[in-house]
């Protein structure tokens, strides 16, 4: 299929590892010009050379930090007119909510929610008035199906699903589309984190933990980055623009309930 996204530009927050650079890595192999960011330099050349050796094409990188106004400006200075806009960003370990201070909640708030917002604010309009756009915000599956110990994450991810509720129903009109993506759990390392730090709490095993959460899951393994990436272009597409306000679980099955509610 043709997806109509070919020399498309976008920007992809959270694209030296993981999730991120799972669905850059997709755009370029789209055609799509990407530009890759994060806020560790060499994991950002890293990702850039592995996109090169993969499409040919050497995809534009730059150390940004989404939750700064200087990060922020820094990705629009490198792309000011993106058709396609990737928000990602790792969630902080999983903890105790008794230990959490009034810092930790507002840092959840910048990267998962707030700056998010703020970058889609300064990007929409101009989606919109040439006629094309789509933003797809990387969540979890904790926003359906929240756990305690990531209630940093539940909590600041919820906001951002609840602004782009809203959101969303505004722009379809002008061929832009704003989705939420929620991964349950895939081989990467912020999976590796989560499960050590669980271990660390618990005490227990972090390969007895790994294979259990694996063979809890109904597809009894983890996700491939690569699965989920695959996704991406399809939402961004010239065919996903009467996709709009959804918030597509890819979980391998384990979300319980019978009907999956959009928002």
């Amino acid at each position: 299929m043709n997806l109509g996204i070919q020399g498309k530009k976008a920007l992809v927050w959270g694209a030296s590892r993981g999730l991120g650079k799972a669905a850059a890595l997709q755009l370029a192999q789209e055609g799509v010009e990407v530009t890759l960011l994060s806020r560790t330099a060499q994991a950002l050349h890293e990702a850039q050379e592995s996109i090169l050796l993969q499409t040919g094409v050497r995809p534009n990188a730059v150390v940004a930090d989404i939750t700064t106004e200087a990060g922020r400006q820094a990705a629009i200075n490198a792309c000011p007119a993106p058709d396609i806009l990737i928000n990602n960003a790792s969630g902080p370990t999983s903890g105790d909510f008794r230990e959490w201070q009034r810092q930790d909640w507002l840092d959840a708030l910048d990267s998962m929610m707030l700056g998010p917002i703020t970058i889609m604010c300064l990007t929409v309009d101009g989606m919109a008035e040439r006629g094309f756009g789509r933003i797809i915000n990387i969540t979890s599956r904790s926003v359906k199906i929240p756990q305690l110990e990531l209630g940093l994450s539940n909590s600041a991810r919820s906001g951002l699903t609840g602004f782009v509720a809203g959101l969303a129903r505004t722009q379809v009109h002008r061929n832009v589309t704003i989705n939420n993506i929620l991964p349950g759990i895939f081989d990467t390392e912020g999976q590796w984190h989560h499960i050590q730090s669980l271990s660390e709490q618990t005490g227990r095993d972090f390969s007895a933990i790994h294979k259990e959460r694996a063979a809890a899951n109904p597809a009894q393994r983890y996700g491939q980055p690569e699965e989920f990436g695959a996704t991406c272009p399809f939402l961004c597409s010239q065919q996903a623009g009467f996709i709009t306000g959804q918030n597509l679980l890819i979980d391998g099955g384990s979300y319980p309930a019978l009907f999956k509610e959009s928002s």
